[in-house]
């Protein structure tokens, strides 16, 4: 049984319920923890409010420098972590090891920022006087994070957050807590003070309503679900607090008919399958050019066919379980409304069956050919290894129905051709473009999606500007 983890220290919930944590690969229990409540909320916002003031005013390279400390020694347990992560949230051991290198260089990455933060003077604004730019940090910071990527989606705003002088609160969601609390607590062994990282699990209805209404929080840093993104907003608004909202996304791909076919279909593959799918910049629609779309399906059905699906733990291992029953009857649903409306399936449709995929939440990788575009395929986000194709005659109708979409969060192009893929760059509406490269996030570069994908930046300097408030200072001589 795990507890809560709020001023440095295991935490019990003030109420008895817990919730089950269960294997995706197997539907087993792993753990439970408690489902937290408003009360549990308040001691972790009280907790965090006031290890603010000391955090603060400690120098930002000395905060730094506890922060890259801290990773250090959280990055000694790795092993532990990966093993817990795939436990949790059912991706390979090696997705696992990824994500929590990812996760430790965010936090060495933003370490390293500390002292670049800057402020400003403006000389001579009127006789004998000057005017100074001050960046302050917001306050009590709560970070609300899916089950997909549970540590590197965190690190993305405790990275930041936390440089500034910011102290954050973290919910994790209700169904991969576990990495999460042994991570806060292996930062706080390695040196970040008590009350400046907590963790309150619970669900979001009841722990992330009350962490996004308490008044002591200032800024709400968001990731999941549109539907949930647009609640949390109107939530937020009613104390004017800040938010950062990064929400799905439903990203194309065009692959035109000079591109290196190889690497284009390689990176679709990857796009499409990594994490089962379960990513908010995965490829989820993939526009071919007519002229080598033939070649561009053989392919993608061969890998998909050779693609190793099983437990997280099983050797050589390529795809795990999609998360939760709940993900796997979804995207269950929405494969046979594309079927229904006349799809045609290349590869895949349905679960794995046999041993040992039923007692997990096991899918195919699965290939849909020309769905029609009011199907759930193309107009939702599909978050599992779907990838719908359609067929396009040339780079104008590739753009249009990449950009026929509410969402606005990554896309990609594969040409030789930099005409088009300046037009692709400038002209696709999404908050990241890919040009003949897989679908890597970078720390150097901002993130954040358009339309109905987000709002705010993630990653980047840029990040840093949704953590901080700017004070203007008139001093006279």
């Amino acid at each position: 049984m795990r507890r809560m983890f709020i001023d440095g220290r295991l935490h019990e919930a003030e109420a008895a319920d817990r919730l089950e944590v269960l294997d995706p690969a197997t539907g087993q229990l792993v753990e439970t923890v408690p489902a937290g409540a408003a009360a549990d909320v308040d001691a972790a916002v009280t907790a965090a409010d006031a290890a603010f003031g000391g955090w603060w005013d400690t120098p930002a390279g000395r905060r730094g420098e506890l922060l890259h400390r801290a990773a250090g020694h959280a990055r000694d347990h790795t092993d532990e972590l990966v093993a817990s992560l795939t436990q949790e949230q059912g991706k390979p051991l090696r997705e696992a090891r990824l994500e929590i290198d990812r996760c430790l260089e965010t936090l060495e990455h933003y370490a390293g920022l500390a002292k670049s933060l800057r402020g400003g003077t403006v000389p001579n604004l009127d006789d004998g006087a000057y005017g100074a730019v001050l960046r302050r940090p917001l306050g009590v910071v709560g970070a609300i994070v899916p089950w997909n990527f549970p540590t590197t989606l965190l690190a993305n705003k405790l990275g930041p957050a936390l440089v500034t002088g910011n102290t954050v609160v973290a919910k994790p969601a209700e169904t991969t807590p576990l990495t999460t609390l042994r991570l806060a607590e292996l930062l706080h062994q390695g040196g970040l003070p008590a009350g400046v990282c907590n963790v309150v699990t619970g669900t979001g209805p009841v722990a992330g309503d009350a962490l996004v209404r308490h008044p002591l929080v200032r800024k709400v840093a968001f990731t999941g679900s549109t539907a949930v993104g647009r609640r949390t907003m109107a939530a937020a608004a009613e104390h004017l607090k800040r938010v950062t909202l990064e929400l799905g996304g439903s990203d194309p791909m065009i692959i035109c008919d000079d591109a290196d076919l190889d690497r284009a279909v390689s990176a679709a593959s990857v796009g499409r399958f990594f994490n089962c799918g379960q990513a908010c910049l995965a490829t989820k629609r993939l526009f071919v050019f007519d002229s080598v779309a033939d070649q561009v399906i053989e392919r993608l059905v061969g890998k998909a066919a050779r693609l190793r699906v099983g437990p997280g733990t099983a050797d050589r291992v390529q795809m795990g379980p999609l998360h939760s029953a709940r993900q796997l009857a979804l995207v269950e649903d929405q494969v046979a409304d594309a079927v229904g409306r006349g799809a045609k399936v290349l590869y895949g449709a349905a679960r794995l069956r046999g041993e040992p995929y039923d007692r997990g939440f096991f899918y195919q990788p699965t290939l849909l050919l020309e769905p029609p575009p009011d199907a759930r395929v193309a107009v939702e986000e599909t978050f599992g290894p779907v990838l719908p194709i359609w067929r396009v005659a040339d780079l104008e109708e590739g753009i249009r129905r990449a950009n026929d979409s509410p969402f606005g969060l990554g896309s990609a192009i594969w040409t030789r051709d930099l005409h088009r893929a300046t037009l692709a760059a400038e002209r696709l509406e999404a908050g990241y473009t890919w040009v003949n490269s897989i679908n890597k996030v970078y720390d150097e570069l901002p993130f954040g999606g358009l339309k109905q994908s987000g709002y705010g930046k993630e990653h980047g300097i840029e990040a840093l500007d949704y953590y901080q408030e700017t004070k203007s200072v008139v001093v006279r001589h």
